[in-house]
């Protein structure tokens, strides 16, 4: 099997386990709802309307520059992936572009697709194909969540400026399949610069 092939599939594996889990969620939990699997993991359905950890901005035209700039990121990471098969570069290397690669797709799905194909969440279970149409345009879909670690809970130190007393939860953030590939790859780059990027 070719290395071209190896990151074909490997992005292809991705994309299809990101996206079965969220057709999943979608079509069987209501917005907020959660499943307990242990103290410190749930499963908790949240939509992400905008960019990281649910930031916005700029209504429905930053919405819609953020998916166009993420269709055109697709495209420029999936040009490199390509060049760097094309010279060799190392396996590791192809292996993380290619998980880069796959998480953005899987999030831009849902950007492009979800809110055409998708009724809302908001208390009620989502129908998939719904008769009076979905509950947004083309590119305004909002991103599938549900990872979510509350790994331990506690309090800033009072001298602490402005947050001191204030309690604090670790970790807060929800996220999915495309969100940790796509971390995963950036962390696995940034640590093993020096073996992916070897002077000549």
């Amino acid at each position: 099997m070719s290395l071209k092939t190896k990151s074909l599939l490997l992005i292809f594996l991705i994309v299809l386990a990101d996206q079965v889990l969220k057709i999943w969620i979608k079509t069987t939990m209501m917005l907020g709802e959660e499943i307990r699997v242990f103290d410190w993991f749930y499963i908790h359905f949240v939509e992400n309307p905008g960019m990281a950890f649910g930031m916005e901005f700029f209504g429905k035209y930053g919405k819609l520059f953020l998916s166009i700039f993420r269709i055109v990121a697709v495209v420029a990471i999936g040009y490199y992936l390509l060049k760097m098969i094309e010279k060799r570069s190392p396996v590791g290397l192809i292996i993380c572009i290619s998980m880069i690669l796959a998480g953005a797709i899987g999030n831009i799905l849902d950007s492009a697709f979800y809110g055409l194909l998708f009724s809302d969440s908001y208390s009620q279970v989502s129908n998939f194909l719904p008769e009076g149409g979905g509950y947004a345009s083309f590119l305004h879909g909002k991103v599938v969540d549900m990872f979510y670690f509350p790994l331990f809970r506690g309090a800033y130190p009072s001298w602490i400026p402005i947050v001191g007393g204030d309690d604090f939860l670790f970790f807060r953030p929800v996220f999915n399949i495309a969100d940790s590939s796509i971390t995963i790859g950036i962390l696995s780059i940034i640590i093993f610069q020096k073996r992916f990027f070897k002077e000549k």
